[in-house]
């Protein structure tokens, strides 16, 4: 009896000490707050975090990411800019380096505003808190997919990739939410 006990106990303890680190280094669990990322992630989802996707790689283009806006809060934003990337927007399209991008999960968003009126407003990279030419090393320029509601880079200036938490990877709640996160929505 003692020993299926100290089995139990073992067990429990094992369980928890690797739940622990995977929680510290690998996934994380972030709650959305906020309609910045309309309509691709809804206020109250719960999402994986992927602590290590950046560890071991770097960001691309569209990703979502979470990272640290302040002492407080975290954000999460999708990636628009990569450092060496000059960022523009006019007429409600995106340019990186002089080229147009295409913007796919911005869709749906566009497909609900009014005729006439646009999405994201006119810019560069250069009105941005900062005044940068283009996107510095080792920080990212990111925006939420609700361009006309969203606190970011446009507000906060680029972002040091020390303050990014990792990739947003998967939406596991509510039950009838669930899917994989990217760059179509």
């Amino acid at each position: 009896m003692k020993q299926e006990v100290f089995d139990w106990i073992k067990a429990f303890l094992i369980a928890a000490v690797l739940a622990i680190v995977v929680r510290v280094f690998f996934l994380a669990p972030v709650v959305v707050e906020g309609d910045s990322m309309l309509t691709n992630l809804h206020n109250g989802e719960h999402v994986i975090v992927s602590k290590i996707n950046y560890t071991v790689g770097s960001p691309d283009r569209f990703d979502v990411v979470v990272f640290h806006a302040n002492q407080r809060e975290d954000y999460i934003k999708r990636v628009i800019g990569l450092p060496g990337d000059h960022i523009a927007y006019e007429d409600d399209q995106l340019y990186v380096n002089g080229e147009s991008v295409e913007e796919p999960f911005l869709e749906e968003r566009k497909s609900q505003i009014s005729e006439g009126q646009t999405l994201t407003e006119d810019f560069t990279i250069e009105e941005l808190p900062g005044g940068h030419s283009e996107v510095p090393q080792d920080t990212l320029l990111v925006l939420g997919d609700n361009r006309n509601n969203s606190t970011d880079s446009r507000i906060l200036g680029v972002i040091p990739m020390d303050e990014v938490v990792g990739e947003a990877v998967l939406t596991y709640w509510p039950l009838n939410r669930i899917h994989l996160i990217t760059e179509e929505g």
